[in-house]
């Protein structure tokens, strides 16, 4: 699958939205990439995770015993990426604004793990998902997801894998250019800003 296959998939399910957007780092933006509706469609869910499998070197893809994702945004894209690998899937949640691994999952002490996003802008989520799920015994040999919002810049402190990389411009609050500031902004996401 090609990044224009990838994009293709995003306009077929309206999920490429512009405007002027919080992303949950905070920072602002004027195109945002709405994951929960290209996973909507099961078969459209399955083909992104099974193009994003296939990128993911053989060597680390065989090593995977399970798929654990961060709460709320990445379940579907962590279920589906399971599905593509063959392994269970599990995720993990703030219940009191910790990620921690909970509702009877668990890992096995060095079991080896993908952390799997929907999409990747700071890292911030996901080195607190890592973090939680060696907390809970899990060794996480790599990150993946949909879709690297970082412009290549992030690091996870483990390989990362997206399925396509973006270059779309973010801005602090504080330091937006006019024609963005002109537009009411918007939080699309899950996590309170």
């Amino acid at each position: 699958m090609t990044d224009d296959d990838v994009l293709a998939e995003f306009r077929a399910a309206d999920a490429l939205l512009e405007g002027h957007f919080i992303l949950s780092s905070g920072l602002r933006s004027p195109r945002y990439l709405q994951c929960a509706r290209v996973l909507m469609d099961p078969r459209r869910g399955a083909r992104l995770a099974e193009a994003l499998a296939a990128r993911i070197p053989a060597e680390i893809r065989g090593r995977i015993a399970a798929v654990v994702a961060p709460a709320m945004g990445g379940v579907i894209a962590g279920h589906e990426m399971a599905r593509a690998l063959g392994v269970e899937a599990m995720f993990v949640e703030r219940p009191t604004g910790t990620f921690e691994l909970r509702r009877g999952f668990r890992l096995e002490s060095g079991q080896e793990v993908l952390m799997m996003e929907d999409v990747v802008t700071t890292g911030l989520s996901s080195r607190e998902a890592i973090k939680a799920i060696e907390a809970a015994g899990g060794t996480v040999i790599a990150g993946a997801a949909l879709v690297d919002r970082s412009g290549g810049t992030v690091d996870l402190g483990v390989p990362f894998f997206p399925l396509i990389r973006l270059d779309v411009p973010t801005y602090a609050a504080d330091a937006l250019p006019p024609e963005l500031a002109a537009i009411p902004a918007i939080k699309p996401g899950s996590r309170a800003a």
